[in-house]
């Protein structure tokens, strides 16, 4: 089991808290019903669980991850030309506090970022269809020089999670007795967001609470989420504390966020995760690249009624993934 004060301890065994899921014979018919059947287990138990057989390819995966690595190791000098701002993604050296988005007041994280949007190579033109440039997720994309191949692998690695997550969608709305496509008109001009979390060696202790990424709950519908062999992200299991998230070669953490939990009423669960500092003596540098799905900045979002009862009250609490992206997102920058 593993402590509250951030350094890492063995794993613990999951015991099926979160499961792996293969999706190899998910194309349809009752491997299909199936693979749906344990995803909602999983969303209803945890809101966690690893995917193989999802059809992205192992040369993709791998590459995308050598790219941004060879980005983060490069000089100072190199990476400054790609830092971003408050009106552009590209590369920040302070992540703010994820516990900050939670409500916990907590030092900064203790790792540099790389994001961009989904929308941020479209022209000026048509990213103001999705709202002004005040909004996160019409911010242009800034995109480093080096290593050259750096943003045409980024793009090719988005648009495979853009297509994972519309069939991971697809079959969350299987798991909750839907038809296939209920979600489709809703996330057809996403507002998803793809980040690179790159934790360097601590050269000094850290403060007193901080990690590399504190206690949190993600925001949006899905996180797809890549994590190198080092480990260190951990979820919490009511009763037995922190688990440690084993690594699976070729695999996808999955988790739903927020809005997906307010979306399926309470039904589905939004779990605190974070990802532990190294233990003393072993500091070396760690990589993961989540993708955060989003639905279209417009589009209605309230509990489903048939998990509701059509509650009056859940009507009154609808919203839009816009107005929830930009809440957390005051909450994280505080």
């Amino acid at each position: 089991m593993s402590s509250d004060t951030g350094e890492r301890r063995p794993a613990t065994v999951l015991d099926g808290y979160v499961p792996v899921i293969d999706l190899s014979g998910a194309g349809g018919g009752p491997g299909r019903a199936a693979a749906a059947r344990a995803i909602g287990r999983a969303c209803a138990e945890s809101g966690f669980f690893t995917l193989v057989g999802h059809g992205v390819p192992r040369e993709l995966i791998d590459r995308m991850y050598a790219t941004t690595m060879e980005f983060f190791l490069l000089p100072p000098e190199e990476k400054e030309a790609a830092v971003g701002g408050p009106d552009a993604g590209g590369l920040r050296y302070s992540a703010g506090s994820a516990a900050r988005s939670a409500g916990v007041a907590a030092p900064p994280d203790l790792c540099e970022i790389f994001s961009s949007n989904v929308l941020g190579d479209l022209d000026a033109e048509r990213r103001a269809a999705y709202g002004d440039g005040s909004v996160p997720w019409t911010r242009p994309n800034v995109w480093p020089r080096r290593p050259e191949t750096f943003r045409d692998t980024w793009l090719e690695y988005t648009e495979a999670m853009e297509r994972l997550a519309r069939d991971l969608m697809r079959l969350f709305a299987l798991a909750l007795g839907l038809d296939e496509r209920f979600f489709d008109g809703r996330i057809d001009e996403d507002i998803s967001t793809i980040v690179a979390n790159f934790y360097y060696p601590q050269a000094r202790p850290p403060e007193p609470g901080q990690m590399r990424k504190g206690p949190h709950t993600d925001w949006g519908t899905l996180t797809i989420l890549y994590q190198d062999e080092v480990g260190g992200l951990q979820v919490h299991q009511d009763g037995h504390g922190w688990r440690d998230v084993p690594f699976v070669p070729g695999g996808f953490v999955i988790n739903i966020g927020d809005m997906m939990a307010f979306w399926t009423g309470g039904h589905w669960v939004s779990t605190r995760h974070r990802v532990l500092n190294p233990v003393e003596g072993h500091g070396g540098h760690r990589l993961s690249i989540p993708f955060f799905h989003l639905p279209n900045h417009d589009a209605p979002i309230e509990p489903l009624p048939h998990l509701t009862g059509g509650a009056a009250e859940g009507r009154r609490a609808a919203t839009t993934p816009g107005r929830w992206y930009q809440e957390k997102m005051a909450a994280l920058y505080s």
